[in-house]
């Protein structure tokens, strides 16, 4: 069984330092639906470090796809 510690999870801020990201860049792809899954604890939105891993493979490009950076 995975030990899931307190570094497993992340907040909202964590994830948005994770990407580079603003916490309301990741608070609106969450409301869209994009990103990550997450969880609510009370009033508390939290990331599994498994679920941001899993995201991040799933948009991985292929290789010798050309990126347009839009930042």
């Amino acid at each position: 069984m995975k030990d899931h510690g307190t570094e497993s999870i992340l907040t909202t801020e964590a994830l948005a330092r994770r990407w580079h990201v603003s916490p309301k860049t990741v608070a609106g792809w969450r409301a869209r639906g994009d990103g990550p899954r997450f969880f609510v604890i009370g009033r508390s939105i939290r990331y599994r470090l498994e679920d941001i891993e899993e995201f991040e493979r799933s948009t991985l490009a292929p290789p010798g796809a050309v990126a347009t950076d839009h930042s």
